[in-house]
Order: C-alpha cells, then structure tokens, then sequence
C-alpha cells in the first residue's frame, strides 16, 4: 500500500501524544524509531498489538528503539487506551490524517465484504539516521515485537 520502501529517507512528522507531549521526529535524530500505524484503539487486533509491543517493550528499549503508534482516533480516545492496557509508549492522535497519509497507509479496504477507506496497519522500522530499515505490512498483532527484532 505504501509509497515508501527500505532506503527511503523517512517522511519527518509532528504531533502531540496522548499525555499531550509534543512529538517531533527530529527529535529523535540519532535514536531508531519503531513507528506503528493501526486502525483504531481498542479494537482485538490494535489491543493484541499494543500489548504486544507493552510485553516486549524493555526488549525492544535495549535494542535502541523508541517505539511510537498512530491511528486516527482523538486524543481522549488514545489516553483511554494507553491507561487501560498500561502502554508505556506514546501514541499520536492523527485524526487529520498529516502522519498516515504521509507514509502512505490510507487507502481502500474490505472487511466483511464492505469497502471502505482506513489505515493499512504498517510498522516502519526508522533507523538513527531517519532511513526506512524495514517496513512491516503483514503484521502478526500478537507477536509483533519479534517481526521487528
């Protein structure tokens, strides 16, 4: 679905979390991102990936990465989800969809045999040079953690 591949020079984006702190991936220069797109919060399979990334979140801080999710839910609706599941990473409200469409995961969808525009859930792995390392689009939510480890 995406435009982007490995080697690309990640597209820079902004936000605010759900605790309200501003978000800058320039911020991040020299740091490996672990940047997340799902559809929405609390949702089975966006609740089975955020857990997951919570499960193996020390693992993955001691490989160097900072880990980041977004979704097009406002920001009540994101602060609701980190505090019911504990998440101990930031998640951007992108209702306005700047981040999403800037990495290319919007676009066409079928679930149960509608069609609809939504979020492809991607995992784009930014080293700490801000390059796309690696891009996952076949996303396992429950064991996602090892997909990019």
């Amino acid at each position: 679905m995406t435009h982007l591949k490995a080697g690309d020079k990640a597209p820079v984006f902004s936000g605010t979390d759900q605790a309200g702190n501003p978000i800058d991936s320039g911020s991040f220069a020299g740091k490996k991102i672990v940047l997340y797109f799902y559809p929405k919060d609390n949702t089975p399979g966006c609740t089975a990936e955020a857990c997951n990334l919570r499960d193996n979140h020390e693992d993955l801080l001691q490989k160097g990465y900072t880990v980041i999710g977004v979704s097009p839910d406002n920001l009540q609706s994101h602060l609701k989800f980190s505090e019911k599941y504990q998440l101990p990473f930031p998640l951007i409200p992108d209702p306005d969809k700047k981040i999403i469409s800037a990495f290319g995961v919007w676009g066409p969808k079928k679930f149960m045999g509608k069609s609809f525009d939504g979020v492809h859930r991607t995992t784009f792995v930014i080293d700490e040079y801000g390059f796309i390392e690696k891009i996952i689009e076949q996303v396992n939510t429950k064991n996602h953690s090892s997909q990019i480890i």
